[in-house]
């Protein structure tokens, strides 16, 4: 196995860092998987080299190549993956976010949705990389259960997966409907939409759907992203869940 470099967005390959990014990477994509890594220091060692070894994926030591692309010290175990390509499912839930900058928020994101059981995210650019290490790591994995689409402009997704029955819901602080357990809506299909961590939704969002706001007391100017998300997502799962008992 060749040296790796240090992470570039050009690449055609990324990096999961950390045992359990690796081990997530190899039981959902293991398609993907290029190679594993190991530092010296490795304790999942025997489990690893079996996993590969069944995997039939090239598995090494190497300490010097993990310390060269992870910028953290208790890194010791990477994964090197081919990046994947995908289509949102149009019959299922997505989440749409609107020029997300923070690689964290994202990959936090990602497994929240993950959580929430929403597998299809849309990603408005300009938009952070989800296939940064920072992200993957952040996610926990969760990435390689996801599918991740990217789209420059919410009329190039709206041309594609925008029908009849699925409903659009643009979350802004100025949003038309406060969202509460009682209030969620209970759509067959639909798209959560959230701005990004600075200025969230530009205004014409509002005419995009059934804007939400969610409440909150007047000493805050907003919630964080990553709360937000997780508040919409887990409201509309629960009222899924809800409506088919």
């Amino acid at each position: 196995m060749e040296a790796i470099k240090p992470y570039k967005k050009d690449f055609s390959y990324s990096y999961a860092l950390g045992a359990f990014p690796t081990y997530e990477l190899l039981r959902k994509r293991p398609e993907a998987a290029l190679g594993v890594y190991l530092h010296s220091a490795c304790t999942e060692r025997e489990a690893l080299n079996a996993l590969c070894k069944q995997l039939r994926i090239p598995i090494c030591d190497a300490d010097r190549s993990i310390a060269r692309v992870s910028d953290k010290e208790n890194v010791y175990v990477v994964g090197v993956f081919r990046k994947m390509e995908h289509t949102l499912d149009k019959r299922l839930p997505h989440l749409m976010l609107v020029n997300p900058s923070n690689m964290g928020n994202l990959g936090t994101i990602l497994r929240t949705c993950l959580a929430m059981g929403i597998h299809d995210v849309a990603l408005i650019r300009p938009a952070a990389d989800v296939f940064h290490p920072k992200t993957v790591r952040a996610s926990m994995g969760a990435l390689f259960s996801m599918r991740v689409q990217y789209f420059d402009s919410f009329s190039e997704y709206a041309a594609i997966y925008q029908s009849g029955a699925r409903q659009m819901f643009p979350f802004m602080l100025t949003g038309a409907k406060q969202l509460t357990v009682g209030e969620c809506p209970k759509p067959e299909c639909y798209t959560l939409i959230f701005g990004n961590e600075a200025s969230g939704l530009p205004p014409e969002y509002a005419a995009y759907g059934q804007s939400l706001r969610i409440p909150q007391s007047d000493e805050v100017d907003s919630l964080n992203l990553t709360i937000a998300v997780g508040i919409g997502a887990y409201l509309f799962s629960e009222a899924g869940k809800e409506k088919k008992n």
